[in-house]
């Protein structure tokens, strides 16, 4: 199986010409379609609709290489894939952990590369996991002191409701 950026990893097993290798899921499983494959053409509006993400960002990430390329109607109105949906499932998610944009349009042209991209793939978002780990604990630190001074605000409230 080559990965490509209009064709969202899955459970399996990869073959390259060296070794196998194990392609794992990205996490838990994406949406439902809303239409079944073979019939998935879906409007920018309906895309829209069902990512949450504005027509006006589907059409930049297109225009940045974020996006494969994006089937037309004759009349030049973008029709996309489930294929598409997954992969901006993808991005959606890499967006959360705080990617930078350039970096996830580096991913993009690593995918559509091919194969021989993965150990760049592999260390590019094993550096990202490494930043979203840090910010985690960052974020955990700030959590631990927010709940510190809300149990002190409770306790104060507290004491002073006996009175």
């Amino acid at each position: 199986m080559t990965v490509t950026q209009s064709e969202p990893v899955t459970s399996g097993l990869a073959a390259t010409a060296e070794r196998p290798v194990k392609v794992r899921n990205c996490g838990p499983p994406p949406l439902p379609h809303p239409k079944p494959t073979g019939q998935d053409r879906y409007t920018i509006s309906e895309v829209s609709e069902h990512t949450g993400l504005s027509a006006h960002t589907l059409r930049w990430y297109e225009r940045i290489g974020l996006m494969p390329h994006v089937n037309r109607t004759h009349t030049g109105q973008r029709r996309f894939s489930n294929r598409d949906l997954d992969w901006l499932s993808l991005v959606t998610k890499l967006r959360l952990t705080g990617m930078p944009v350039a970096d996830m349009v580096r991913y993009a042209e690593l995918v559509r590369q091919g194969e021989s991209t993965f150990a760049e793939r592999e260390q590019l978002l094993t550096a990202h996991r490494e930043d979203v780990r840090q910010r985690i604990t960052e974020l955990q630190s700030t959590l631990d002191v927010l709940d510190y001074k809300i149990d002190i605000y409770a306790d104060a409230r507290r004491a002073s409701e006996r009175f």
